[in-house]
Formats: structure tokens, sequence, C-alpha cells
């Protein structure tokens, strides 16, 4: 059974938000859209890619909505959330269409308000319908995602967790500097501040290896480490994993008693707030997933990304509810799981890159209940880098694909400008995710280096008879008809 992510206080907060949610909702229908990912999966672009084709009418055709010429406008409102920053669409925007350059990556919460004016496909929800829906997208980092399941954990259990994690081959090397001061400390012996402090910055600088690009790991709780904004030096971001552990209750002043004691002040003031002031108020999720990097970087990486998505989906209250079950526990009834990056493959390999994702999130589905109807998973790129191409290749014609390298991507040994475009044939994935993986359910046949991982800038849009072009993209209009479709019906 998992355990509850919630105490009986939360659940009156959450009751207390959803109640007031609801009530704003009659006069004024609207739907939280998460938007969340792993490290690099595309968060940032994904929201802006959606925001710019639905505002500036982009190709859309599988939204029917848009297909039936039903949606009269949409546009930009001012968000809700007053305490919460606004997702900074124009300047992403412009670093894309006129810098050409990718934007930073998510770093806190933020929220925008895109408000669509449609008309009903049905005379019976014409008459009861204004009309009108106020989407609430909200854009948090993966990591914090990563931290929920720590709500149902005590620290004896992260600790052992994190122990477990730090043995395989790719992390043994990476943790051995916090592995070597957390063994010499005796946990109930008295605590010396300094000395946690340097494990708990060791701890963090380990986490910040397995993210690195040349890891690609993805199970890196506590996620605040990786980002500690205004909580830096806090007590509540200064502990770390123990290698022994005392049974029972810990001395007063003792490590163990120390870092239990900072363990629950990060769930307090870190993890709960989140939970119960933004996720648990969510209707929709879309989880972004950067799987081709996983597989570039090899079997550990994708193995990593497997556990980790079934931590994340773990967390998710999902299915559909009734007016009382919206009001107590709010359900996300539709979760979509979208490899990104789908214009960093040939078109023959996307439905392989579909198959293989759906096969990472497939045993996790099961295990909490969640497959069938309200989950899909799909390959997209929000937007297009890159075109696809045929070279003759030793006789035979080679699918590539081609677009401009960023400044200082090196391919084959030759360093590009950011200028001059180039053809990188990225390599293919197995018709059969299942080859894959061994008989274990665990990766294991993949090696690093498989596929060609080419960083690309932007595309260049230009103008079509002085109308500004819309960002180009590969089945972002699948996305959003699953998310929002039906609420446009």
């Amino acid at each position: 059974m998992t355990p509850s992510l919630t105490s009986l206080t939360d659940d009156v907060l959450i009751a207390a938000e959803n109640l007031a949610d609801l009530g704003k909702g009659l006069v004024n229908p609207s739907l939280r859209l998460g938007v969340t990912g792993l490290s690099r999966s595309g968060k940032t672009v994904f929201i802006t890619a959606l925001v710019h084709n639905l505002v500036h009418g982009g190709r859309l055709p599988l939204v029917r909505a848009l297909h039936q010429g039903r949606v009269s406008s949409v546009h930009l409102d001012p968000q809700p959330d007053d305490a919460v920053p606004r997702f900074q669409y124009e300047d992403h925007v412009r670093d894309m269409v006129e810098k050409r350059i990718w934007p930073d990556s998510t770093r806190s919460i933020s929220e925008l308000r895109l408000t669509v004016h449609y008309e009903s496909a049905s005379g019976w929800n014409r008459f009861f319908r204004p009309g009108t829906l106020n989407i609430d997208i909200v854009d948090y980092p993966g990591e914090w995602l990563l931290d929920l399941p720590l709500l149902g954990q005590d620290y004896s259990e992260f600790s052992k967790n994190a122990q477990t994690l730090s043995r395989s081959d790719i992390r043994g090397p990476l943790a051995r500097e916090w592995l070597a001061l957390a063994e010499r400390i005796d946990p109930d012996s008295s605590a010396d501040e300094l000395v946690v402090r340097d494990m708990a910055q060791a701890y963090a600088a380990y986490l910040k290896a397995c993210k690195s690009d040349e890891r690609s790991l993805s199970m890196l709780p506590p996620g605040r480490f990786l980002m500690p904004g205004d909580l830096e030096g806090s007590p509540a971001l200064t502990f770390a994993p123990l290698i022994r552990l005392i049974d029972g209750p810990a001395p007063k002043g003792s490590y163990q008693a120390m870092m239990e004691r900072r363990f629950e002040a990060y769930k307090a003031i870190v993890v709960r707030p989140f939970f119960r002031d933004h996720f648990a108020r969510l209707d929709r999720q879309i989880v972004l997933v950067d799987t081709l990097q996983a597989v570039n970087r090899g079997p550990e990486a994708l193995k990593d990304l497997e556990h980790a998505l079934g931590d994340v989906l773990s967390c998710f209250r999902a299915g559909k509810g009734n007016l009382l079950s919206s009001i107590l526990t709010r359900r996300i009834d539709k979760v979509l799981i979208a490899a990104t990056k789908a214009d960093h493959l040939h078109h023959e390999s996307h439905d392989r890159l579909e198959l293989l994702t759906r096969r990472l999130v497939s045993g996790a589905l099961t295990r909490i209940g969640m497959s069938g109807a309200g989950i899909e998973t799909v390959a997209l790129a929000s937007v297009r880098a890159t075109r696809e191409a045929t070279v003759k290749h030793g006789g035979e014609d080679l699918p590539v694909i081609s677009g401009t390298p960023i400044d200082g991507e090196i391919i084959d040994g030759e360093r590009f400008d950011g200028k001059r475009r180039t053809a990188v044939f990225p390599g293919d994935l197995p018709k059969d995710p299942e080859t894959l993986f061994d008989s274990a359910g665990h990766a294991s046949l993949l090696k690093p280096g498989d596929f060609t991982a080419v960083r690309f800038r932007p595309p260049e849009l230009g103008s079509a008879a002085g109308l500004e072009l819309t960002l180009p993209h590969i089945r972002l209009d699948r996305a959003i008809e699953f998310l929002i479709g039906d609420r446009l019906a």
C-alpha cells in the first residue's frame, strides 16, 4: 500500500482550496494544467510553443475545436495566483525566434493563464456553457515532483534508499566523498555542525554530478539540493543520508537526531507546501521525458529513468472523480507522458520512441492502478529544430536529419560555429523495445554512443507574405487535444 502523502491538516486545507476553485469555476470555467519533466526535458519550450501556436493560429490540425472553426480567439490574461511568478512567455519567444537560442531551464514554479473563446459543438452545451475556458498552466521543476515520495518516508527509509542507489556502477565513484564522510560518523555521538555541513555539501555535489550531461541520471532527491534558491545554507537543506543507523529513538543532540529533525523540516518547509498549494490543485498533467538522452548515456541512465518515472507516477491521484471527490481530493483525470526531442530522430523511429517510453512507464502504471483511460504516451518535438533528408552512403539511401548545431557543438571532431547547417544520421531505435530489457525488466543492452546526440539551434522562422510564422512542431497538436480537447467539445 502506498503511504499517504498528506496529513489531516493538509487534507482540510486542500479541500478548502478545491472548494474555492470549484466556486470560481462555476462562473469562470478553468482547467489547471501541470507541466513538468525531468532534467532538460524541455518544459519551458513546450509551454512557449503551446501558447505561441494557439495565440498565433499555428498549424494544429488534430485540435478538433480549431479544425472545426469553433475557436474564435485565444489570448493571455493575468494569472489568478498573485503569489506565483508569471511564466515569462514573451522573453522565451524572443529567445527562440529572434536570438535562436533555447531558454533557460525551469528553476522554480511559475504560472500563465491562457483564455480560449469557443463555441461548443453541442447545442445543449452552448446553452449552459459560457464558451470560455481559462487554462492555468503551472510550470514546475521535475526535481520537485521527485521530492513528493519523501512525504511517505521517514529519515531511515530515505537513507537506505540513497545507499541502494549509490551502489550502482555509475553512481559509486560519484558518491565516494559523501560515503567516506558518512562511514566515519557514529550516529549516536554528539553532532558537530561543521561536519554536518560538509556532509550535506558532499551529498549535494554527488547529486549534481549524477545530473551532469555526462551521466544524465534522474533519481536525484532532495530536489532543492540542486536548486536551493533562498533556502541555501538553511538547516532544512543541511542534512544528508547516514550509513549506520540507530534502531529506535536517536539520542538528543546526536548526528542521527539532527539529521532526522532536518529531514522532517525539509518536508514541512519545502515539500508539503508545494504539494498542498500547487500539485494537489492540478486537473491535468503532462510529464516531459528526455528518453533519447537516457538511451544515449547507456543502460544505467535508462534504468534510472524507469525508476524515476515510477516514483513520479506514484504521486498522482489519478482517475475521474465526482463532485464530492473534486472537493476533498481533486484528481488528475488525464496524464500525458511525452518523449521530447522527436526531431532528433528520423520519423521512421518516432513510433519506436513512443513504444520505448510506454515500456518505461508500463510497470509503474500497472502497479499503481493507472493503466488504461486517462493515460497516454506520445513522441513529440515542441519546437522542431531539424528537417529530414536522405543521403547516399555506400550505395544506399541513408535517412538523416539536418539543422544548425549550436555554437561550440562538436560532431566527429569538427567544431561548429552556430551558423552552418549539417546533416547527421541519428541512429535507429529497435522495433521491439523489449529487446532493450533483460528478463528482470531492467535495461541492459544499450551502449553509450548508440545515438548521435546533437544540440541544434531553434529553427529560423523568417516570414511568409509579411506574416509571422508560428513555431514548427511534431505532434504538439496531439498533446493539446489530449490535454484540453474534451473541455472545448
